[in-house]
């Protein structure tokens, strides 16, 4: 695997700005994604990729087609071409680290921006490695760009070396992933995989079949406003309530404070003025009934709210967002055994767990494409201590040419 191309890819990739809007309503929510994929459209015609397409909604597909005598299923790989609007994508110049010592990174010295491995443990497993990380002024965009460059780079090193043999593979590449909506016009029948692996998990070995069921709530708060001077039993200020509102809800079950298979409130929009407050929440949990019992928490508190202040001050709406694929991977549970295998086969600890997020493999999953979810390599995703290491791309690059390889062994008549 030559570990310069990979890095040329990379950053060709992320160089491309190609950042969601959560409040654009058009699909995709950016015309910018279309650069990057018309981008892939071309870099795929070149490596030797067959049936490319890139439909109406931005999603690219292709077909790396079987050179077995047999009949195998086919199986896919997708990662996402769209950056979280989170954290600003536009012009990230990427700084490449070789023989990383161990030691704080400096982003940015005239801003004096440093990636700390004293806090930011996670590098110091990455020591004597190649560390791609932003300037500190921009995300880097291995979320997901990462994913993009192995699976390209998967599907050309098996054009290139025919004497690995595999099934038909199928690779697709999906707009608006950030703001949910990266599977919503997914076409799973012209896919045509039996089943798929997301490349968009972080450190090297996470392998997940499990994620959390999501809904997010929009709570709005309305007040009167009057001069203040005149104000007494008169003024109501909408942000005083809402922050009663959000004093209410548990303190420690937020993200910050829990980890695992603990679910969490998120508050991760908030904009008021005294006549209306405006809270954005997104609600977590792995298990449904759990999930269900933190929305009905929420209304409760509304309700009880309401009563308190005498009126319909504060207005709730709940929206569920996407479910647990584990019901769904679960009972065809030999794809996560083969790619656990293979991560074995290579020198790979996997790290089974479950995701404390989602991906597109979810929404996929219950949309009849079981869709377990493979590390990409990145970490500090959605801000500007966003980092990659290269070896750690090389690696998942090789676990999907060895599923690719290890699916045409094992179904072998």
């Amino acid at each position: 695997m030559n570990k310069e191309h990979i890095i040329n890819r990379f950053v060709s990739y992320v160089t491309i700005d190609t950042e969601s809007d959560p409040n654009n309503p058009a699909f995709p929510s950016t015309e910018k994604q279309w650069d990057l994929a018309k981008f892939l459209v071309k870099e795929l015609t070149d490596i030797g990729m067959s049936d490319i397409t890139l439909d109406d909604n931005c999603y690219v597909m292709a077909t790396l087609p079987s050179n077995i005598d047999y009949e195998v299923p086919t199986i896919g790989f997708v990662s996402h071409i769209d950056t979280t609007p989170d954290y600003t994508g536009a012009n990230v110049k990427p700084q490449i680290h070789h023989q990383y010592d161990g030691k704080d990174i400096m982003l940015n010295e005239k801003e004096n921006i440093v990636l700390s491995s004293s806090y930011f443990d996670d590098l110091l497993q990455y020591k004597g490695q190649t560390i791609i990380t932003t300037d500190g002024t921009t995300l880097l965009g291995a979320d997901d760009k990462a994913g993009i460059t192995e699976i390209v780079s998967a599907m050309e090193y098996l054009i290139n070396h025919p004497e690995i043999k595999h099934g038909n593979v199928r690779i697709c590449f999906t707009p608006d992933e950030e703001v949910g909506k990266g599977a919503h016009k997914f076409d799973i029948e012209q896919f045509g995989a039996d089943w798929a692996y997301t490349m968009d998990g972080s450190q090297i070995g996470e392998l997940e079949y499990e994620n959390f069921n999501a809904a997010g709530a929009k709570v709005t708060i309305a007040g009167k406003i009057v001069h203040p001077g005149y104000a007494k039993g008169k003024m109501i200020n909408s942000m005083t309530i809402a922050s009663d509102f959000i004093s209410r809800l548990p303190s420690k079950e937020v993200p910050e404070a829990t980890d695992g298979y603990e679910g969490f409130f998120h508050l991760h929009q908030l904009a008021g003025k005294v006549e209306q407050t405006v809270l954005h929440y997104i609600i977590r949990d792995h298990d449904h009934n759990l999930f269900e019992n933190r929305k009905q928490f929420m209304l409760d508190l509304v309700a009880k709210m309401n009563i308190e202040l005498g009126s319909n001050a504060i207005e709730i709406e709940l929206k569920d967002q996407y479910y647990n694929m584990k019901e769904k991977v679960v009972p065809v549970m030999h794809i996560v055994d083969i790619a656990e295998e293979v991560m074995k086969d290579i020198g790979i600890t996997p790290l089974i767990k479950p995701i404390r997020g989602g991906t597109d493999g979810s929404q996929l999953s219950f949309m009849g494409l079981p869709c377990p979810n493979i590390f990409a390599g990145g970490h500090n995703f959605h801000g500007r201590y966003e980092y990659v290491p290269v070896e750690s791309m090389i690696k998942a690059t090789e676990v999907i040419i060895g599923i690719s390889e290890k699916v045409a062994k094992k179904f072998k008549n």
